[in-house]
């Protein structure tokens, strides 16, 4: 989905995304494209396994240089959340009561209430291959677990990035209902519109000698109308309609638009053979 749009006011806040020990920097480019998609823009990272600063990182970043160029490079977890005051680890393993376990809109919910607070917050993810160990756990005070197939739960790092992202967004919102843009204003098709359109069918299948045996006709028209006063046009839609339908009334396959004409051509005598002693 393409919508990247440098004049209008970029997002930036909510809590700290921490990779533990990330290993592709494919993955990390990822993750901040993920977050900056969804407002989120403060990325850290525990000893990536292949450096930092990784060009592969920048290249899956599309275009998300802000969450990439501030990224902070940790020598430990420990350290990484010294300054937050509180933090999920998400897991997809049963933890047996081992600390409180929040669903996605939970937790998102809890830390845009935080967050609006003034509290410093941040969400722990773990390695690509085996998560987060039970250690790494004990530094977080909640857990988030995401509702997939308990026989294939395992996601791909930016994946559950996004969707935590994706409800920390949806935490902001008004209304779960919000949309980001509403579709344009369109007028409604006049009824004379309308009934051009009927006309200008009719006429044309007409002259083609649809409408056959002529006793069906009555009923053939009236389907017709059924099915073209089933969507709700808008004029614009009504003049496409009639373009489209003027455009195959004179215009033939061996004589399209552009080319020739085609009143001239299917009108057109043959020529007169010429003497070949003249």
């Amino acid at each position: 989905m393409a919508g990247t749009n440098s004049e209008r006011t970029m997002i930036a806040e909510g809590p700290a995304i921490i990779l533990v020990h990330p290993q592709l920097g494919e993955n990390i480019g990822m993750v901040a494209r993920a977050m900056a998609n969804f407002g989120l823009a403060e990325l850290r990272l525990v000893n990536p396994r292949d450096g930092w600063p990784s060009e592969k990182a920048i290249s899956a970043a599309s275009k998300a240089d802000h969450v990439i160029e501030a990224a902070k490079v940790y020598a430990s977890l420990e350290e990484a959340v010294a300054d937050l005051e509180f933090v999920y680890a998400t897991t997809a393993r049963d933890r047996y009561g081992y600390k409180e376990v929040r669903s996605p809109v939970v937790a998102a919910d809890d830390l845009r209430v935080r967050f609006r607070a003034g509290e410093k917050t941040g969400i722990l993810f773990g390695r690509e291959r085996t998560g987060l160990t039970n250690e790494e756990i004990a530094l977080a005070d909640e857990l988030v677990t995401f509702p997939v197939n308990p026989a294939f739960a395992s996601l791909n790092l930016a994946q559950a990035v996004l969707l935590m992202s994706y409800e920390w967004m949806k935490s902001g919102l008004a209304s779960v209902e919000d949309t980001p843009f509403d579709a344009l204003p369109q007028r409604p098709a006049k009824k004379e519109e309308l009934q051009g359109l009927f006309d200008h069918v009719e006429e044309t299948l007409d002259a083609r000698g649809y409408f056959r045996p002529a006793e069906k006709k009555p009923k053939l028209v009236e389907n017709l109308r059924a099915i073209l006063t089933r969507p709700s046009f808008t004029g614009t839609e009504i003049q496409v309609l009639r373009g489209i339908i003027s455009c195959l009334d004179r215009f033939t396959r061996e004589s399209p638009r552009g080319v020739t004409n085609p009143n001239r051509t299917r009108n057109r005598r043959p020529k007169e053979p010429r003497d070949l002693d003249e």
